[in-house]
């Protein structure tokens, strides 16, 4: 009798993949349903067939106890910058994966192969390009004066092979050069789908998490400011880092928005020069280098940025509004927290603005995410609307509620002795935020209400130009 043996066939099936948020249909649609986005589906063939996976850093598959693992030290390492290795959470750490996103040419490229090349004087170490030829690199380093030639280069997007040489080679340190230009064998889809952006990414950690090679993932990112591809890929990995600032701006800075070994919203500040990005020790100083004083409309914020206090300028402009609708403009800062604030100017100080345009800027490119900034912004806007300046050597921060109070912030001690260091002689700053030992060379002004603050002494200056906005 003749046996027929019949193989198990893979089958396929077709799905539409949006390719902003990761979502998949089964037919195609104009608009996706989860995110919202118009013509973004995108048809993908799938295969039935489950691929073995295994978890990153899975080295049994036994169930332990907390008391039964055994921790090991990290191990860091220095990339040469000590601004970038602030954000890192004090140092690279064997086996981490760090992803990188920004605009198109703000230096992501050039600070890694800065860094490259520094590290590569002790390590080996790789930079693998999918958009560059190795000619194209070459060229980048000579024209910023980088001695990369005990750097090792890989022109190549087939994920199983950069794998392959990755284990050959055996460096240190690796850079991805972009992610999205990856591409997987197993997966049929065009490079920079989600698809091959989630497979893609996953290999790399796996091995990465296994080998304990330090690993930089270049991201792209959409034209509202995220990363292009799915949400998954900021999970996978142990940092996300993004750069912020203008392209045509003299600084950078890189903020960490996921460190699995680090603090959180920690900035790391970076001027571009010809030779590349150099780091900036003393921030404050260049976010006040042009504060003109005596301005209207100016106001000096102490911010906390992850583990250390910054000086910023804040600049508000009040003008009368020949719209129905005023404009509320706000750069660096959350638009709606600014009508937030106006409408407690209003109700708690009398002070209305319903008439006027109100525009607010962070001098510097900053974006400033902390309630603390609150009282700052008032004083900036009611500084321009009476046209009175702010003393020179005054400076200020606290949260602001919907009742008209001070709230305090955190690390108000720290905030108050930076302002010292550079020079301010005057603070105001909540009440509950007061130091138990006052420093000599600072005067402190405790408030616990808006009104406090409005009819202070320190505000009540001879204005330069009246105006006709001085009565509410």
């Amino acid at each position: 009798m003749q046996l027929h043996v019949y193989k198990k066939m893979s089958k396929t099936k077709t799905l539409y993949t949006c390719q902003q948020c990761g979502a998949q249909f089964p037919k195609w649609a104009g608009q996706c349903n989860d995110c919202g986005q118009w013509n973004t589906l995108v048809e993908e063939t799938i295969s039935s067939n489950p691929r073995v996976t295994h978890y990153a850093g899975a080295q049994s598959t036994a169930i332990h106890y907390f008391a039964d693992v055994q921790l090991k030290q990290e191990v860091r390492f220095s990339t040469g910058f000590s601004e970038l290795d602030r954000v890192l959470g004090g140092g690279l750490v064997k086996g981490s994966v760090v992803l990188l996103g920004g605009d198109p040419g703000i230096g992501k490229s050039t600070i890694l192969l800065q860094t490259l090349c520094t590290l590569g004087k002790h390590q080996k170490v790789l930079y693998i390009t999918g958009e560059e030829s190795l000619q194209q690199l070459t060229l980048r380093a000579n024209r910023l004066s980088i001695h990369a030639d005990h750097l090792g280069l890989l022109a190549e997007t087939h994920i199983e092979k950069i794998l392959s040489l990755i284990a050959e080679f055996q460096p240190a340190v690796v850079i991805i050069d972009s992610i999205q230009t990856m591409f997987s064998e197993q997966i049929n889809s065009a490079p920079g789908s989600v698809s091959q952006v989630r497979e893609s990414a996953a290999q790399l950690v796996r091995f990465a998490k296994q080998t304990q090679i330090a690993l930089f993932l270049v991201g792209h990112v959409t034209k509202e400011g995220q990363l292009a591809g799915p949400r998954v890929l900021e999970h996978m990995v142990d940092t996300v880092l993004y750069f912020e600032g203008e392209s045509d701006s003299r600084y950078r800075m890189i903020r960490a928005i996921k460190n699995r070994f680090g603090a959180v919203n920690e900035l790391g500040v970076f001027g571009m020069t010809e030779a590349g990005l150099r780091e900036v020790t003393n921030p404050s100083a260049i976010f006040l280098a042009n504060h003109l004083p005596s301005t209207p409309g100016s106001a000096i914020l102490v911010t906390w940025e992850g583990t250390r206090p910054l000086l910023v300028e804040v600049q508000a402009l009040v003008d009368d509004s020949h719209l129905a609708n005023p404009r509320r403009v706000a750069i660096g800062f959350d638009q709606n927290r600014l009508a937030l604030l106006l409408a407690v100017l209003h109700r708690h100080a009398g002070i209305p603005t319903y008439q006027q345009d109100v525009f607010v800027n962070i001098v510097g490119g900053l974006k400033i995410a902390e309630t603390a900034a609150d009282l700052a912004i008032l004083l900036a806007i009611f500084s321009s609307l009476r046209n009175l300046p702010l003393p020179q050597k005054l400076v200020m921060f606290g949260e602001i509620g919907l009742a008209g109070e001070i709230r305090p912030v955190q690390s108000g001690s720290e905030r108050i002795k930076e302002a010292a260091k550079h020079g301010f002689t005057h603070a105001i700053i909540p009440s509950a935020n007061a130091p138990k030992k006052e420093n000599s060379d600072l005067s402190l002004l405790k408030v616990q209400h808006l009104k406090e603050v409005l009819s202070s002494k320190l505000l009540m200056l001879p204005s330069a130009h009246p105006t006709t906005q001085d009565t509410p």
